[in-house]
């Protein structure tokens, strides 16, 4: 089942109300004892729910679970719809300069900062999780998969695992890889990362500069599982169908 409820991130956009889901197992609410593991996700809105998701079609991440009847707890938070590139800026670790957008001031460290200190000990004292690093995963697309990214980099002592669809590395290659070599990591960390081949090309040297991103975390130690994947697009209904993938990845052993 799927609990919604409001919200709201004070050192972010004060007390304007947003919504957080979470999944529970079927057998939360009859194995009394039993503690799960957690996977925050990013844009929780369009994860479980086509009425919430901004453009009508959600992830489907509810069936897939009840259906594989997957033991684990997934946690979500709504975006800020903001009209100023509010969403770019609590979901860039870092500020970036782009032609369409602008100038955007990256707040990402304000909104994992808030993550990990406030929103994952509430729910840690509200609900039975397995709270320790080894249990404990984020996932999310686009510029939510860049915060994925950026959260098992930067926040390696919290998150063991971590799934980054379509990472929007485009907003600062550079700065990206730089971070991935200036990090140490524990040796059980473990990402899945992929970029459609239809979205691949609609970015300059994005090609290459995935292979830069991969080649780092390679060199790191991380457990990588990468992948093009074919005919995929920067679509929710793309990011569907990976869903296996990442859960696979996530949950190998």
């Amino acid at each position: 089942m799927v609990n919604k409820w409001d919200i709201t991130i004070p050192e972010l956009t004060g007390e304007e109300v947003r919504s957080a889901y979470i999944y529970l197992p079927e057998s939360y609410h009859y194995d009394t004892e039993r503690y799960y593991p957690v996977l925050y996700m990013f844009d929780g809105h369009n994860v479980f729910f086509d009425a919430d998701a901004t453009y009508g079609k959600c992830w489907g991440i509810k069936e897939y679970m009840d259906y594989t009847n997957t033991q684990m707890i997934i946690v979500a938070v709504e975006c800020n719809h903001g009209p100023n590139n509010d969403r770019l800026k609590e979901y860039s670790p870092f500020s970036f300069r782009d032609p369409q957008y602008g100038k955007i001031t990256g707040k990402g460290h304000i909104t994992m900062d808030w993550l990990v200190n406030s929103f994952k000990k509430e729910i840690d004292q509200a609900f039975r999780t397995l709270s320790d690093r080894e249990h404990t995963y984020i996932a999310g697309s686009s510029m939510g998969g860049l915060m994925s990214l950026y959260a098992l980099i930067e926040y390696n002592h919290i998150f063991s695992k971590a799934a980054a669809l379509s990472p929007s590395l485009w907003t600062g290659p550079n700065k990206i890889t730089q971070m991935i070599k200036n990090t140490s990591l524990d040796p059980n960390t473990t990402l899945y990362m992929d970029y459609g081949s239809e979205e691949i090309k609609t970015r300059k040297n994005m090609q290459t500069n995935y292979a830069k991103v991969s080649s780092a975390l390679f060199a790191k130690g991380v457990f990588l599982e990468s992948r093009i994947v074919p005919n995929g697009t920067h679509s929710e209904g793309s990011w569907e169908k990976q869903v296996p993938f990442f859960m696979n990845t996530l949950l190998y052993e």
